[in-house]
């Protein structure tokens, strides 16, 4: 099989953005998950509350449960003397019914006894045998938090496409439910290529280098809401990257790494065009020109260049909105920070170009090497685009940086 023809079109980083985002449909299919293993899901129903919350009136306070007119006149010189009859611990109720003059001794949360309306705070009581001095009136309905205060039954509580946050996993235990419905994860397949591409735990041949990209790959599209299947290494033959293709099909999305660059045994464009359609290859930008995007059998198919920093750089560009789309995950937002260049730049790529760079002392210094050099972004905070017509960054310009945390 010879080679394909270099690029024919670059499409800028917005229109490929565009385009990839439009052919992604969001996961239909829904699962039911323990709410322990629930957190960072979304939520494929509504969550309709069926009962209160609290389920009863109970006590905001350590004190004492009292009918609130027993208490009118009292101050600290002035006090009302109320009869003790009973106490309640954590956990505990009783079916007594609190008669004028009396009160009872209660700990927070407990149910309020009947007749009772109001809790007198501990600190403004004082207890002397049976009796119990209060120097502090109350009204009806103080210190207690009446039933369905929180929740009430009937009630929405977390919408269908919400996000479970622990919080409302919270939510879901404080209505006694064990379950959640939640929207299934996309799962994705992450496929390297190349000969010279070698799998960990084996030996390095001459010529060769490990396999990150799949584990970058697969680290991002984790951190995202996917399962993912890290497939095999597979060599950048027609034959063997059609196989693969219709072997992960059963996923929701594919994505390459290595295969997309223009050169003899950079096919996989080929095999997309022949087996589907191939939507976009080549993006103006850099690194990552060499990215591509198709559709076969109607599932979007990613290759992003083998390079790892290139790899990395553009999954964060590209990959990370498709799977969050695919996830019913709200788009991530940009954690961003203006500060000053540490020193000058020139860029001559006539691209747009991703400058990966770390902010030290409020000043923003590049840290990328080249397309092969996974520190490029293991040592950087963020990054800056420069636009296709900005040549030179001067120290002390103000740019905007796009952190990675």
């Amino acid at each position: 099989m010879g080679g394909i023809s270099p690029f024919k079109f670059l499409v800028s980083r917005e229109e490929a953005l565009n385009l990839l985002l439009n052919s992604i449909k969001p996961i239909d299919q829904t699962e039911t998950v323990p709410i322990e293993r629930a957190v960072g899901r979304v939520l494929a129903q509504n969550l309709v509350a069926k009962i209160d919350a609290p389920p009863f009136d109970r006590a905001a306070m350590d004190g004492y449960a009292v009918r609130a007119e027993d208490t009118y006149g009292a101050s600290e010189f002035n006090p009302r003397v109320l009869r003790l009859v009973a106490t309640l611990r954590a956990g505990e109720t009783t079916d007594k019914r609190l008669e004028k003059g009396e009160c009872i001794r209660i700990a927070t949360g407990c149910p309020i006894p009947p007749g009772a309306d109001a809790v007198v705070m501990a600190e403004f009581a004082e207890e002397r045998g049976d009796e119990v001095l209060i120097y502090k009136p109350v009204h009806p309905l103080e210190n207690i938090s009446p039933r369905g205060e929180d929740i009430k039954r009937g009630e929405v509580v977390i919408m269908e496409g919400e996000v479970l946050t622990p919080a409302k996993i919270g939510v879901f235990a404080a209505l006694g439910l064990r379950k959640a419905l939640v929207y299934r994860k996309p799962r994705v397949a992450v496929i390297s290529t190349g000969v010279e591409i070698v799998e960990l735990g084996f030996d390095l041949r001459e010529g060769c280098v490990y396999d990150v990209n799949s584990y970058t790959l697969a680290s991002v599209l984790l951190e995202n809401g996917a399962d993912v299947t890290r497939a095999p290494i597979i060599p950048d033959s027609y034959e063997a990257l059609k196989s693969a293709l219709y072997r992960y099909l059963d996923h929701d999305m594919i994505v390459f790494s290595g295969g997309s660059s223009v050169g003899e045994r950079d096919i996989l464009a080929k095999v997309i065009e022949d087996e589907g359609e191939l939507v976009f290859h080549g993006v103006q930008i850099k690194p990552g020109k060499p990215t591509l995007f198709g559709i076969v059998k109607g599932k979007p198919v990613l290759g992003m260049p083998g390079y790892p920093a290139s790899c990395l750089s553009n999954a964060y560009v590209f990959l990370v909105p498709a799977v969050r789309k695919m996830a019913r995950l709200p788009p991530k937002k940009p954690n961003v920070i203006r500060a000053k260049m540490g020193r000058r730049f020139v860029s001559s790529t006539g691209r747009e170009q991703f400058l990966t760079v770390k902010v030290v002392d409020g000043k923003v210094y590049p840290v990328f090497k080249k397309s092969g050099d996974i520190t490029s972004l293991s040592r950087a905070d963020g990054y800056i685009i420069l636009p296709v017509n900005l040549d030179v960054i001067n120290e002390g310009d103000e740019v905007e940086v796009i952190l990675f945390e």
